[in-house]
């Protein structure tokens, strides 16, 4: 299920949609706002072009939307069924987390997004060649 040829190798592991193999981001994960969505032009193995079009990782808004909801429902029944918080402290628990999260979502967002346009190619490196 996570091995290469799937898209949640792809996503999970941050490679290039097509080859699996090359860096999506140029960056390990870090908190530096300048390099946090920061990705090749084109992947270093195959060279597939991830800014298809202008603006086009601005449908990954809605991934990243559905991510945070998702989030916030996961934090709030875990504050609120699990630990018992109340409903303002549930809130700030909501706040708090997908606040330090914001890293993480940008960057899965944006993989989530390209991954649903490009599908493997387990021959993609050799056809640059």
């Amino acid at each position: 299920m996570l091995g290469k040829g799937s898209k949640l190798y792809s996503i999970f592991r941050n490679k290039c949609p097509r080859c699996h193999e090359g860096d999506f981001y140029k960056y390990k994960l870090n908190l530096n706002p300048k390099k946090i969505t920061q990705l090749y032009e084109n992947c270093p193995s195959c060279g597939l072009k991830y800014m298809m079009e202008p603006s086009f990782f601005f449908g990954a808004m809605y991934v990243n939307y559905a991510l945070a909801v998702a989030l916030f429902v996961a934090i709030f029944i875990i504050a609120k069924v699990f630990l018992g918080l109340s409903i303002f402290h549930s809130f700030i628990a909501i706040v708090v987390i997908s606040f330090l999260l914001i890293p993480v979502t940008l960057r899965l967002s944006r993989i989530i997004w390209i991954n649903f346009f490009v599908s493997y190619d387990k021959d993609a490196k050799k056809k640059l060649s």
